[in-house]
């Protein structure tokens, strides 16, 4: 398999603090340099969320676009990847980012339960939200809590709602939504190759603990892999990450047993059919 594989990297999220891993980053400075060694290590994308100084999600388009600033000018190249997820805001507020035109933004297309609450995606947001990447020139990352969202993305893409083929990452692990079954995995890889095609990319995320079973899989199946801070704080039952860079690298080296080089920024570009930039 010659495939280059895309690492993501989810940075920081909105919920995992400092208490639970001192690795990480919740500053805009702390961000960046925490990016910076995570593009250094192969990461090819950043999924970025940004917090208040107390560590609570925020939507503050000021941090963000600091943010995007300081990823341009340490990791040339590199693509950016707003969060639109509900945890940082409500209704058009989750958007309000979108116009500072970051490469690409998660897009969540339906509802599902969270541990705790309902993750609310109303179609007439989740419309909105489209209408509103696709007027920034923004590529959605349609995150698939469950099959119908991969089917809800098709028929966006089928109505013009979505330009290009629709790129989809498989989120498995979340408490009380999907969770890590090898069966269902298969059945989401066919169900992409189905409607968007045999050689259309996809990606897969692993939360807590499967980070490392999804990381597996996703490269074993010619897929991408995302890894980072958000999801997993951990190395392994005993030991929290030291880093962003740290679950990086450990991507890295699944690809290589797997006999997969990694994707640079270049390439990722490409195979997203982003924009090309000059460094």
């Amino acid at each position: 398999m010659t495939q280059p594989c895309i690492i993501c990297v989810a940075i920081t999220g909105s919920l995992p603090t400092k208490a639970n891993n001192p690795a990480v980053p919740i500053t805009v400075a702390e961000q960046i340099e925490s990016t910076h060694a995570a593009f250094d290590a192969g990461a090819s994308i950043v999924h970025a969320h940004v917090r208040n100084d107390d560590e609570t999600p925020s939507s503050d388009p000021e941090k963000f676009a600091a943010l995007k600033e300081g990823i341009e000018k340490y990791c040339p190249g590199m693509i950016i990847q707003f969060s639109t997820g509900g945890r940082s805001g409500a209704g058009q507020s989750r958007g309000g980012i979108l116009s500072l035109g970051p490469d690409m933004a998660s897009l969540a297309v339906g509802s599902n339960n969270f541990p705790t609450r309902v993750y609310e995606n109303p179609p007439d947001l989740v419309d909105w939200l489209a209408a509103e990447m696709r007027t920034h020139g923004v590529k959605p990352e349609i995150e698939a809590f469950d099959l119908s969202h991969i089917l809800k993305a098709s028929a966006m893409a089928d109505a013009g709602q979505i330009a290009g083929t629709p790129y989809v990452q498989f989120v498995m692990g979340v408490k009380n939504a999907m969770p890590v079954d090898r069966d269902v995995f298969d059945y989401y890889i066919h169900t992409v190759r189905r409607l968007f095609g045999a050689e259309a990319p996809w990606c897969a995320a692993g939360i807590g603990a499967h980070q490392l079973t999804l990381n597996d899989w996703a490269i074993a199946a010619g897929g991408h892999a995302r890894t980072g801070l958000e999801d997993n704080v951990r190395l392994d039952r005993d030991r929290l990450a030291p880093s962003n860079a740290a679950l990086v690298r450990r991507t890295a080296d699944l690809c290589a047993q797997h006999e997969r080089p990694v994707a640079t920024w270049q390439q990722a570009r490409e195979i997203l059919g982003l924009r090309k930039v000059a460094v």
